[in-house]
């Protein structure tokens, strides 16, 4: 199986100014499985240690020479570790934190030993006493779900790939390669990018056993609720959960959670699914300019959920009720058309930059409006309209290209691409723009296409 991740780990294999990293990100997003297949494809062996299920194997790390702490590895795992040859790698640090600390000295007394450690809640621990964050001394890489174009490998659907790759917007899509496409994309939103929901598909083609999978992850997430810090307030964290899947797409609202529980205590368990990568805010901005985060206002803003199949599962769609429908990407008001998007549009940051998106609003009687996403293109801020179905209106998307004085959007929908030069805005309204207009599928050449247009 093909991840776009694998590269990044073998770029960083060979860097120069390497140093120890940390791959970030929620459960079961496919951490392990990275690690395991970077050493089977570029080093001679491996050494695991889960601090999950080792606890005692934090006792290995106590000293601060990393020679050390390798001739204790090497007697308890009957493994030569030679630098350069062999992967390290710790998994679950964040059961055993001191044990982060410790990465400090191995890059900075055998910067040649290749580190490797994943950690899904190490938020939790950052700031407090007694926790030596190694500033400057590891990396991170933040990982997300599998996307479209990474289950069509899996699938083996590699021709499709490569043809997406290679698309140009003058170019027409033949009506069979488009419909082959739509329902592929169904399947995709269905089985969700969590990689092991893909690998069932891939063993059993049944979406039920998916389905079945995706409850038992929810429900695992629900169990790691009580990890979260002495002072968790369970019961609501767990309500918050529940209908997180049912609030994308909308503004985020306390009192949208529970009318009893205050906003304060809200927002702190909405922060701790914020940093275990449950759940992510997109904030409003003002997006005057570059960078568009500069002008985010913190105290607006939507969710989006870890994943678009998590998304279905939580909602109580069957996959098998669901399939064949032209009604999928609508359900919630467009939420699911909503949920891919924007979970696409995180994964095209690079993989060293902490996932960010936001999103452009305006709430005046009579004139509110708002668009979806907004995202750069170099030096141009770009908004981004998601469509459930074929049509939709382009009233906000109008408007913020007047307000900003914008010449160039994007819509993304079900329908063949397009690009249209001259699009007059709304009546009464002095604006012209170019309008690229995508189907969703091709939400991974988006920024590519982006490029091609505006040169």
């Amino acid at each position: 199986m093909y991840r776009r991740a694998l590269d990044y780990l073998v770029e960083w294999k060979d860097r120069k100014s390497r140093k120890p990293i940390v791959i970030r990100g929620a459960r079961q997003v496919g951490k392990t499985w990275l690690a395991r297949e970077l050493a089977a494809t570029c080093f001679d062996n491996l050494v695991e240690i889960n601090f999950e299920y080792e606890i005692e194997a934090a006792s290995l790390f106590e000293s601060r020479n990393p020679k050390e702490i390798i001739s204790l590895l090497e007697i308890r795992y009957g493994k030569k570790i030679v630098p350069g040859k062999t992967l390290l790698f710790l998994d679950e640090i964040q059961s055993s934190i001191d044990v982060f600390s410790t990465l400090r000295y191995f890059y900075e007394l055998l910067p040649e030993l290749h580190v490797i450690a994943t950690g899904s809640l190490l938020e939790f621990h950052f700031g407090k006493d007694g926790i030596n964050v190694p500033v400057g001394r590891v990396e991170y890489m933040f990982l997300g779900p599998m996307d479209f174009e990474e289950f069509l490998n899996a699938l083996g659907k590699t021709e499709l790939v490569q043809y997406l790759n290679s698309f140009t917007i003058d170019r027409i899509i033949p009506e069979a390669i488009h419909m082959q496409l739509i329902k592929l994309l169904t399947q995709y939103i269905l089985v969700g990018g969590m990689p092991e929901s893909i690998f069932l598909f891939l063993e059993t083609e049944s979406y039920r056993e998916c389905d079945m999978l995706k409850q038992a992850i929810l429900s695992s997430y629900i169990d790691d609720f009580a990890k979260y810090g002495a002072r968790m307030n369970v019961d609501l964290i767990r309500d918050i959960f529940a209908k997180l899947p049912f609030l994308v797409g909308f503004k985020f609202k306390y009192s949208a959670i529970s009318r009893t529980s205050r906003a304060r205590e809200i927002r702190k368990m909405t922060g701790n699914l914020f940093k275990a990568g449950i759940a992510t805010p997109i904030f409003s901005s003002s997006c005057n300019r570059i960078p568009i985060k500069a002008e985010k206002n913190v105290g607006i803003f939507k969710i989006l959920f870890i994943d678009v199949g998590l998304l279905c599962r939580a909602c109580g769609l069957n996959s098998i009720d669901m399939l064949g429908t032209d009604k999928l990407m609508m359900i919630n008001s467009g939420a699911v058309a909503e949920q891919y998007a924007g979970q696409h549009l995180l994964s095209e940051r690079e993989f060293y930059e902490k996932p960010e998106l936001y999103y452009w609003v305006r709430e005046k009687k009579n004139s509110s409006a708002e668009v979806d996403y907004v995202t750069a293109s170099g030096r141009n801020i770009i908004p981004i309209e998601i469509k459930a179905g074929k049509t939709g209106s382009l009233k906000s998307l109008h408007m913020f290209l007047k307000t900003k004085e914008k010449a160039f959007g994007i819509r993304f929908n079900m329908n063949l691409p397009s690009l249209t030069e001259n699009v007059t805005g709304l009546s009464g309204e002095n604006v012209e723009y170019k309008l690229l207009s995508l189907p969703l599928y091709l939400i991974g050449q988006y920024k590519r296409l982006v490029r091609e247009c505006c040169e």
